[in-house]
């Protein structure tokens, strides 16, 4: 299955998936999409790279180990419900903040920080375990 013409287009490919796994979960809870769905679409972009340039490569591109990634998006996720307690609201409330940036002010919630949480725990578990099966198929 490394085929030239695979490996020549996975790059550009996983570029792609990267990309619309982002689209996806900023699309958020408003129409379908979300952290959950987002994150799968981005563990599979990279384990197409993987099995395209191998588990080395996939780990290099990554920089950080995909646990630590994963654990990161859950302390996020949990942070984002914790928000509402100090605010003297019941737990997971969404709340709303509107930083200016420039002359945009941009509205921004914990439930676009509790999907993001979401989506990194996706991105970390499901790679870790497809990278865990690439490296024993390596073998």
């Amino acid at each position: 299955m490394n085929t030239l013409i695979f490996r020549t287009i996975a790059p550009f490919l996983t570029a792609l998936m990267m990309l619309f796994s982002l689209f996806v979960l900023l699309r958020g809870h408003n129409e379908p999409g979300g952290g959950f769905i987002g994150g799968l679409i981005a563990a599979s972009a990279l384990a197409i790279y993987g099995i395209a340039y191998g588990v080395q490569a996939v780990r290099r591109a990554i920089w950080f180990h995909p646990m630590s990634i994963a654990g990161a998006g859950l302390m996020l996720s949990a942070l984002s419900g914790m928000v509402s307690i100090f605010a003297g609201v019941p737990f997971m409330t969404a709340l709303w903040i509107y930083p200016r940036i420039g002359q945009v002010e941009v509205p921004f919630a914990t439930v676009t920080s509790f999907d993001i949480g979401v989506y990194l725990v996706v991105v970390g578990a499901i790679t870790s375990i497809a990278l865990a099966l690439e490296e024993r198929d390596e073998d």
